[in-house]
């Protein structure tokens, strides 16, 4: 699998921060005085030591890392599966800047990880993998008008899965769900590192709805990885999913925001979006691959998996249609279900949908396997979740 960055050294400077860091997360070190918790109380000494600058040292990590100590806190397992790939879930506290990160220019997968680490875990180290992503998705419209948005995450590698709860400043809050396989960690709470590493879960998102009802869950596609230049500012695959749902409120808006901006695709591989709010705008936001510029295209679709929505009359199912993708015979058993069931589409009907296009495990196909299958209500956001297609175990989430 591809990195977004080798693990970050810690920066000549910031040693003790870091080290300081590790002890808060460890519980010795106590942020709130910045001192050592296992210490008693020393007079006044006549001169400064050692242990004076080591002390203040801690106190000044605690001071810049008292709201990423605050959301490591807070992680917690929800499940508890014999094979080990559990739900697990936390609270971000931490401030970020979103427009400091895009005009760190984010070229490339290493560039994204350091302006990101920058701003969460500065002279921390940290391991971050790149997203990979599969999946199928679309909107369901029940009788009393209720809007909800059906995803299945697949990827051939089994994973836990975080739910993170961002509460941005002046965004939206939002609920969403990172793979931790992708962030190194899929047993977090084992390790001082595994929870530094939930703490970039906001920068990992594979899906998500925010409070005003906009959900957005990415897919992967077999075209060439979008990589555009036309002197806009730069997001990537895993950016796109952050600026929307912290800055959107209607589909229309997320796709404003995104066509603003020029894409580059994460981790070699190519992608598109499924966007849906609480009017039931649903949208397929995508990069033409036949254009030599990747022309930005926004197509109304109820539902979709890995193929161009924008050239879904050419796909044929069950085979590879070149750079335009597969799967499309999911989205069939998808629409079959919804068709069923038109304007009566409650969350039973979109539990069925899900079960009908979920995938058993394939180790040659990288997107079979679903590994968590979620209904995103956008009316009144939440979520609820099962993991890897155990369909009686559903935890649901409200915003």
């Amino acid at each position: 699998m591809a990195q977004l960055g080798e693990r970050c050294g810690i920066k000549h400077g910031m040693k003790s921060a870091a080290l300081a860091w590790r002890g808060m997360l460890e519980g010795t070190i106590n942020p709130a005085k910045g001192e050592s918790m296992t210490d008693q109380e020393t007079p006044e000494r006549a001169h400064v030591t050692a242990d004076d600058i080591e002390a203040a040292n801690d106190l000044a990590a605690g001071i810049v890392y008292r709201k990423q100590i605050k959301s490591a806190a807070s992680l917690r397992r929800l499940t508890g599966y014999a094979d080990g790939y559990d739900l697990y879930a936390i609270d971000i506290a931490y401030d970020y800047d979103l427009d400091l990160i895009i005009a760190a220019g984010v070229r490339d997968d290493q560039a994204y990880i350091d302006a990101v680490v920058a701003q969460v875990l500065p002279g921390v180290p940290a391991h971050v993998q790149a997203p990979q992503f599969a999946c199928s998705a679309f909107v369901a419209v029940d009788a009393e008008g209720r809007v909800r948005t059906g995803r299945n995450y697949d990827f051939k590698d089994d994973t836990s899965a975080l739910l993170v709860r961002n509460h941005p400043r002046g965004g939206y809050a939002s609920i969403g769900f990172a793979a931790l396989n992708n962030l190194g960690a899929n047993t977090p709470l084992d390790s001082v590192t595994g929870r530094a590493a939930a703490l970039m879960g906001p920068f990992a998102q594979l899906d998500g709805v925010n409070e005003c009802g906009v959900s957005i869950a990415v897919l992967t596609l077999d075209s060439k990885p979008c990589d555009q230049d036309t002197q806009r500012p730069v997001i990537n695959t895993s950016l796109a999913i952050r600026l929307v749902l912290d800055r959107a409120a209607t589909t229309q808006e997320a796709v404003d925001l995104l066509s603003a901006h020029d894409m580059h695709a994460m981790a070699g591989r190519d992608y598109h979006f499924f966007i849906n709010d609480a009017a039931g705008d649903a949208r397929v936001v995508e990069w033409d691959p036949h254009d030599p510029d990747r022309a930005f295209k926004a197509t109304p679709a109820r539902q979709v998996t890995n193929f161009y929505a924008c050239y879904g009359d050419e796909v044929l199912p069950n085979q590879k249609n070149g750079e335009l993708g597969h799967g499309k015979e999911r989205a069939v058993a998808i629409a079959d279900v919804l068709d069923a069931h038109v304007g009566a589409q409650d969350e039973t009907v979109a539990w069925k949908a899900l079960r009908a296009a979920a995938q058993e495990p394939n180790p040659e196909d990288i997107t079979s396997n679903t590994q968590w299958s979620v209904v995103f209500d956008n009316t009144e956001p939440a979520a609820a979740i099962t993991l890897r297609r155990h369909w009686g175990d559903v935890d649901a989430f409200a915003l």
